[in-house]
Parts: structure tokens; sequence; C-alpha cells
């Protein structure tokens, strides 16, 4: 019993490291395909980063508080009665109403530090590269 609950436990272990290695090198690539396409001066280099940085800690604390607080809960709608979707309905309004404010108030700091054209390819840029992220994905795992 001792031995399947250490070989469940390395299980596990194993799989969160390979997710969190997965998802550093994603982080990695899109800092490399970023710097690329942006042409960033080292001056420029220097204060992007930490506003980029911040930005997108923000942005993935929002995408889980999200994730916990509604998306897993949307599994079992069928079961919640009309006041607690009309509440959960509202917490995902809310979320969303964040993460709209998060970018304007990136998109302004950004523009101060990078100009408006390079604020525009880094839009553009981070579109590219989630596209490039899929097809590579669906690659990977057989086109499907």
């Amino acid at each position: 019993m001792i031995r399947l609950f250490i070989a469940i436990l390395m299980l596990f272990t194993t799989l969160s490291f390979a997710q969190d290695k997965s998802r550093e090198k994603i982080k990695a690539l899109k800092v490399a395909y970023l710097t690329e396409h942006l042409e960033l001066s080292s001056k420029e280099a220097q204060e992007f980063w930490p506003v980029y940085n911040e930005y997108e800690e923000k942005r993935h604390e929002l995408r889980h508080k999200q994730w916990v607080e509604i998306k897993s809960k949307l599994k079992d709608v069928g079961s919640l009665n009309e006041e607690e979707a009309q509440s959960l309905l509202s917490a995902y309004l809310k979320i969303e109403e964040e993460e709209e404010e998060l970018e304007k108030d990136f998109l302004n700091k950004v523009s101060k530090v990078i100009s408006a054209k390079k604020t525009l390819v880094l839009m553009r840029s981070e579109e590219d590269f989630k596209r490039q992220l899929i097809k590579q994905y669906r690659h990977n795992k057989g086109g499907r």
C-alpha cells in the first residue's frame, strides 16, 4: 500500500514538474519571439520587460481566479439554482471587466515605454505567437 502511495505521489510530482517546465519553455519562446519582432533598443528593453512581466503576472492571476471561481463550477451548472447561477454570472462579468481594465492600463503604460507602432506590433505578435503555438500543438498531436 505504501509503495502504491509513493508511486502515485511520484507520478503526480513528475507530471506537475513537466507542466511547469513546459510553461517555462513556452514563456522563454514567447520572450524570444517578442524580442525579435519588437526590435527593442537596449533602453526600451530595460523599461519594457518589467512592465510586460507585471502585466503577464496579473493576467495569469486573473485567469486563475476565473478558473477557480467560475469555470471549474460550470461542470455542475445543471445543479445550480437561479440565484447561484446569477451570482456566478456576476462574478464572471466582474472578472471580465477586471481583465479589460488590466489591458487598458497595460497598453497605456507600455505605449509610454515603447512607441505606439511597437505597441501595435506587440499586440499582433502576441496573437501570431499564440496561433503558432496552437498550430505546433496540433501538429504534435497528429492534427487533432
